[in-house]
């Protein structure tokens, strides 16, 4: 559609809540919101396009139709708006980066051996949830803080069924564990010093440090002196837990508060999460500035909460938002609990306030300096090499060992910083030998066909090549470009004797020392870092899947689940084939049991 029949189109929309859907030429959705009034609201875009900031004007470059849902409530197109937002992770719209939520901890003390894992979400199984903790690192490391101070199992042995099987691990003989594989230890004892972790998820540390002090004052009564020098460590543990507040009770906070700044162009929502009046943690993200602070504040809130899964009691906000109560009555419909969202004026919450306002603004300010010294490098490197300030560097190398599993990786830094949705690994194919020039022209090769063909991650062109070698391959890259009809800047990059890029080199063989500039240094050995790094992980990934085949996946019927049933008993290939047909029978189906059996014994038979 012209800009002419968007702005007719626009025009014509009804005065009715609702969402609209902005979409490029692809048919790919670009930007979702949602309107009090959509014809006001969506006629906004193709008015005065001057008063537009840029990152807008360029949105509204890239429309070419959009769609519209009415709705019969603005809370309907509210609850729309989230769940299109979430579908789509639309370009223009501002997103979280981390939006994988929160997980709890689950104990079901149902179970004979109960054990505490991590969960996504809450679930109706009669299971006790406890959390959440923040992020899933903060809530692996409260888990294991609370294995190491209880001395609980952190191996894959099942309980009962693994008791005394086998000879305790490693853990037990470095004092981590008590040994509860062992047959000395009872289920009864498992299960009190279970009950002890739950009192630390509920944050009951006081009352579980009681009960182990009485319980090592009556050791010591009765001279046991060993089993009370093992509980006055545990206590000693349990309240250095309780002193560090790595538990609360239940929901992360009872009061979030929220603070936004803008600083050049840069923005920042910050989340402050208070409990009991101490703060948990912090959160933030940080954006280009938006043209409506609270629009751009009021989508974070929704993606934020809803994303975690959580609703505080309260949200303590800088500004007036429009959506407040709309917000409050999703959060009920969301999680059963209405939070209050509030704007103080004085006191001690006008204070918080001022802490995380004080919060964003130092992130918005120290965001700007980082670009600014991404951007002052990547002029260097442009004045250095003779180019305008690269945006896009694209960097490849190829990994090998012998001339298996050959592969290459290509690594993309954008703005002077790794732009890892855009890295791309490939298994090169027709090599029989190690040949690194081969290598390299396959796989820049296959990445140039396909961005002449606009392949969906292939479309974007580098500002600069840089080719793990010296000139002979960057000179394969050209050649790989003069074949594509294609000219982008190509440089090699030459080590030292610690294996860091010391130089650039020209395909004519002009070298371009950059061990004198430290910036410069620093982000070419970081691009050289990341791209062997990458193409590392990928050649072990395809190495160790090669070895852990087994002949057992040659035998017809013998699927992942059947061979480790067989391995599980029988314990090795030799055992497998000295099993007789009915001792197979016993694990696996007739058929399959005869497939294997058959495989093993054909040479017999002949």
């Amino acid at each position: 559609m012209t800009f002419d029949e968007l702005k007719d189109k626009a025009n014509s929309l009804p005065l009715v809540p609702g969402v609209y859907i902005m979409r490029d030429k692809a048919d790919k959705v670009i930007y979702v919101g949602k309107a009090k009034k959509l014809k006001n609201r969506v006629s906004q875009y193709f008015q005065d396009t001057a008063s537009h900031s840029p990152k807008t004007r360029l949105m509204v470059s890239h429309i070419d139709h959009f769609d519209v849902i009415a709705a019969s409530s603005e809370f309907e197109a509210l609850i729309l708006e989230c769940s299109l937002i979430k579908r789509h992770m639309p370009k223009y719209n501002i997103l979280l980066k981390d939006d994988k939520g929160y997980p709890y901890l689950r104990l079901d003390m149902k179970e004979m051996y109960p054990v505490i894992t991590l969960a996504p979400r809450l679930q109706r199984d009669g299971a006790e949830y406890f959390g959440p903790f923040g992020t899933r690192h903060n809530t692996l490391e409260l888990l294991k803080a609370i294995r190491e101070v209880l001395k609980l199992p952190d191996c894959s042995r099942q309980f009962p069924r693994d008791v005394g099987k086998d000879r305790p691990c490693l853990n037990y003989h470095m004092n981590r564990c008590e040994g509860w594989c062992q047959p000395a230890k009872t289920c009864t004892e498992y299960r009190e010093r279970m009950l002890e972790a739950r009192q630390l998820l509920q944050g009951n540390y006081r009352d579980a440090a009681a009960q182990i002090k009485e319980k090592m004052l009556s050791a010591a009564e009765n001279l046991d002196f060993e089993i009370a020098a093992k509980l006055r460590d545990r206590l000693n543990a349990v309240e250095q837990l309780g002193k560090k507040q790595l538990v609360t009770a239940g929901t992360l906070a009872d009061t979030d508060v929220v603070g936004y700044a803008e600083r050049g162009n840069k923005a920042c929502f910050t989340v402050l999460h208070f409990s009991g009046g101490n703060l948990l943690d912090k959160e933030y993200e940080v954006f280009a500035a938006p043209d409506e602070k609270e629009e751009a504040v009021s989508g974070l809130l929704k993606q934020f909460y809803l994303s975690r899964g959580i609703a505080p009691k309260v949200v303590l906000l800088p500004f007036e938002l429009e959506d407040a109560e709309l917000f409050s009555q999703l959060m009920e419909q969301e999680f059963g609990r209405k939070t209050k969202l509030r704007v103080p004026q004085r006191g001690d919450n006008m204070r918080l306030v001022e802490l995380a306002q004080k919060n964003a603004a130092e992130e918005a300010e120290r965001a700007v300096g980082r670009e600014e010294k991404h951007t002052a490098t990547l002029v260097t490197l442009g004045k250095m090499l003779g180019l305008e300030p690269p945006e896009r560097i694209e960097s490849y190398d190829i990994s090998n060992i012998a001339g298996t599993d050959i592969v290459a990786s290509q690594v993309v830094f954008a703005d002077g910083k790794p732009s890892k949705k855009d890295y791309k690994k490939y298994k090169l194919e027709g090599l029989a030998d190690q040949d690194d020039y081969a290598s390299m022209q396959q796989v820049l090769t296959r990445r140039f066909v396909r961005y002449k063909a606009g392949d969906k991650g292939f479309e974007l062109a580098p500002d600069l090549l840089l080719i793990d070698g010296g000139v002979a391959h960057a000179n394969v890259a050209v050649q790989v470009l003069q074949e594509q009809g294609l000219s982008f800047p190509v440089f090699g990059m030459v080590k030292d004797d610690r294996h860091r890029t010391r130089a650039l080199v020209t395909p004519e063989g002009q070298e371009i020392r950059i061990d004198n500039n430290q910036a410069i240094f620093a982000l070419i050995g970081n691009i050289q870092e990341e791209t062997h790094r990458f193409a590392i992980s990928y050649h072990r990934q395809l190495r160790s899947k090669r070895l852990s085949y087994s002949e057992l996946d040659e035998i017809p019927g013998i699927g992942p689940k059947r061979k480790q049933d067989l391995l599980k008993t029988f314990k090795s290939l030799t055992a497998m084939r000295a099993a007789s047909l009915m001792e197979l029978e016993r694990i696996l189906p007739r058929d399959a049991a005869s497939a294997v059996y058959k495989h093993f014994h054909e040479e017999d038979e002949q």
